[in-house]
């Protein structure tokens, strides 16, 4: 069994207005990754993570070029201690 992780990540560059919340959810359904994303009023994007250490490692990889439009200039992570609250990912606003 794969150790669980839970990683917080701050995404910089242009990632608001490109469907970077939309297409992150999309990325962590496709590899059973649980949180939340959403934009912040500084123009980043915010998330946390959830799952296994090879699934959430494959998310913050996608984060580093994110959906088609996206410039992106920084992925700051944080790793946290594991909680298995989310039962899902969701887009917050």
């Amino acid at each position: 069994m794969e150790e669980k992780v839970r990683a917080h990540a701050v995404v910089s560059g242009r990632v608001q207005g490109v469907f970077f919340r939309m297409e992150t959810k999309r990325a962590a359904g496709k590899y059973g990754v649980y949180g939340w994303v959403k934009n912040r009023s500084d123009g980043t994007v915010e998330a946390v993570f959830e799952g296994d250490q090879k699934a959430v490692d494959s998310v913050l990889q996608w984060c580093q070029n994110g959906p088609p439009f996206a410039k992106v200039k920084d992925v700051q992570t944080q790793w946290e201690d594991y909680t298995g609250e989310f039962k899902g990912f969701e887009i917050l606003y």
